[in-house]
């Protein structure tokens, strides 16, 4: 692809502004493993949301959500729920706050708080780091791959995919290492800016090239229905012939069955907490607990209407001129050129430059995330922990800088080998997710759960994710997670029952701090003994009717984007009106009661960490 100088000079830019910033806060980060890891809980909440929204604006999603739209049209806004997506809803009403109580670096050091110190918390703990490093190091291996095929194609300079994944990641690597949590927020912001501007620009430009009549005569009866029956009926025989095919292959045809199992393991999904990656640390960067919930709340605002009217500007004009295209590939149909051929065909000088630079920003935001987080676990859950707990604040942070590069190295190494062992990789990041998710339900609502019961219903998550597919070869992914649930909840149980409780003071510390609603009740009356006063978490239908108004006011909001491109203006004013609603419910229900009963007890604050606040400057 012939690059234009000013486009080339846009990226350069970019990348240089980027380093700069790692080198501009690299004092700040090296003051302690709390500034590293945390940037010192200094850092506003809105920032924290937009390093977030940033984070999940990556390449390999955006063109796999095209696809979505492209083929199975408004009924692809549900697709996504299979993640979730509506995780940062139940972040936002009482997950993010339960967790940020806990006054913790990272998720596997949380285990402690719940579990103590005993035999079973340390299982725990390190089956927390195990999965936490094998993701990391995986979805480093794939964003290697990843990103040298997309500078292949765009860049214009002879290279192997090989050799531009190394230098992207080289430069990545530079400002993680001096800045630490300051530069990737604040690039992560800047990555932001640059996303939002080319997903409007490449939104005007569908809207300006395509005509609502064009648009329908390119797709199928009932593209722009979002409801939905047991069966998708969308047929694209006349069309695109071998779409059909594909879209069998991707197993959603019977869209009511699939619907009622994506929304069952989303919400399970949610209810069991966010994984142990940028996620988490974003949640753990925050100044309080209330903070932690804005944030969460502020990752869907900022995210779903300016990435949609990306998605469904690209989408609109591979619909209306790239169809031919798609035709002539026959039964190897690739929708990866469909953003090449926008680019090429449809973006002036200088808005090629920004959409590039946005797009490489995109990569950077989710892999600088990625690292930083990865290598929080070895310095804080191992290192710190097990080999030189005693060692002085400027120590760790060198060690960050040591194993911030093994991590990244060890990931290129993966990314290198990906042809042989991309699909084991794959298979084991699928399987420990699978035994992540009952241990970590029970692990907030019930009481019972000890250390060794939470290790084993992991390492029995992961045995049978990773058996099952042998065992039931015809099920899919989606359909064998009812069987890994329950094989990894009886474990999870059963061993708990078997053995004895966690000892009466780590219970009540984790009760009193963190408050959880749920089955604590044997552990409230332990508190009450000792505080009559204390009053526990009554919140539990209220969360549950703003998480079930969240779910719909985040929904609305893709919708918003993709029919105003489409120009579908009465089904957009209908869906803003029900933001609005929505919106107004949650404003009364959720936001005026954060500083009244969702922030009872102020046990979350520690000594320790006020001292590390007063240390740090303020971030504003």
């Amino acid at each position: 692809m012939n690059l234009h100088t000013i486009d080339i000079a846009i990226i350069g830019l970019y990348i240089v502004i980027v380093v700069v910033v790692g080198f501009l806060f690299s004092k700040l980060a090296s003051k302690n493993v709390g500034s590293y890891f945390l940037a010192g809980n200094r850092i506003p909440w809105y920032l924290l949301g937009i390093s977030n929204s940033s984070s999940m604006f990556d390449i390999t999603g955006t063109m796999w959500l095209v696809y979505l739209l492209f083929a199975y049209g408004l009924k692809s806004a549900w697709i996504p729920w299979i993640w979730p997506t509506f995780n940062q809803i139940f972040g936002m009403v009482y997950l993010s706050i339960w967790l940020r109580r806990s006054n913790v670096l990272t998720g596997a050091e949380w285990i402690n708080t719940r579990f103590g110190k005993d035999k079973g918390a340390m299982l725990s703990h390190l089956s927390v780091v195990f999965f936490a490093l094998v993701s990391v190091v995986g979805f480093i291996g794939y964003d290697f791959k990843g990103v040298g095929k997309f500078a292949a194609i765009f860049f214009p300079w002879q290279l192997s995919p090989n050799t531009y994944a190394l230098i992207i990641m080289a430069v990545t690597t530079i400002y993680v290492i001096t800045g630490g949590m300051y530069s990737v927020v604040l690039t992560d912001a800047l990555k932001y800016v640059i996303m939002v501007v080319t997903s409007f620009v490449v939104a005007y430009i569908a809207m300006n090239k395509t005509t609502v009549a064009q648009i329908q005569a390119a797709v199928p009866a009932g593209w722009e229905n979002l409801g939905f029956g047991w069966k998708l009926n969308l047929d694209w025989s006349q069309l695109v012939s071998s779409l059909n095919g594909k879209m069998a292959e991707d197993g959603f045809g019977f869209f009511g069955i699939f619907f009622m199992m994506i929304l069952f393991k989303g919400v399970l999904a949610s209810i069991a907490g966010p994984c142990p990656n940028y996620d988490m640390q974003r949640v753990l960067s925050t100044k309080n607990p209330r903070e932690a919930a804005l944030m969460s709340w502020f990752v869907s605002v900022t995210q779903f209407i300016p990435r949609y009217m990306l998605i469904t500007g690209i989408t609109v004009l591979a619909l209306v001129y790239f169809t031919p295209q798609l035709n002539a590939m026959g039964d190897n149909v690739d929708f990866e050129q469909i953003l090449p051929y926008i680019i090429n065909n449809f973006l002036p000088v200088g808005v090629v430059g920004l959409m590039l630079a946005g797009l490489l920003a995109a990569f950077m935001s989710t892999f600088d995330s990625t690292v930083n987080a990865g290598t929080a676990y070895i310095v804080v859950d191992i290192y710190k922990r097990y080999i030189n707990p005693n060692a002085d604040e400027k120590k760790y942070v060198y060690v960050s800088y040591i194993c911030t590069i093994i991590v990244v190295a060890v990931g290129i190494l993966f990314g290198y080998m990906a042809k042989s062992i991309g699909s084991v990789t794959m298979w084991l990041v699928a399987g420990l997710y699978g035994g992540y998710l009952a241990p970590n339900v029970l692990k907030w609502y019930w009481w019972r759960l000890n250390g060794l019961g939470y290790f084993s219903g992991m390492a029995a998550g992961v045995f049978a994710a990773l058996l099952f597919p042998f065992l039931f070869p015809k099920l899919s992914t989606i359909n064998t997670f009812p069987l890994i649930l329950v094989f990894s909840g009886i474990a999870s149980i059963g061993v708990s029952l078997l053995t004895k409780p966690e000892d009466e003071e780590t219970l009540k510390k984790f009760y009193t701090s963190v408050r959880p609603w749920g089955f604590w009740k044997p552990v409230y009356k332990m508190v009450l003994k000792d505080n009559p006063s204390f009053e526990r978490n009554k919140d539990f239908k209220r969360d549950m009717v703003n998480i079930s108004v969240g779910i719909v006011w985040q929904l609305s909001m893709p919708l918003v984007a993709i029919y105003f491109v489409i120009k579908n203006f009465q089904s957009m004013f209908i869906t803003i009106a029900v933001t609005v609603v929505t919106s107004v419910f949650l404003h009364f229900n959720w936001f005026k009661k954060l500083d009244s009963e969702n922030l009872k007890g102020s046990e979350w604050v520690s000594q320790k960490t006020q001292s590390a606040i007063q240390e740090q400057p303020i971030l504003k």
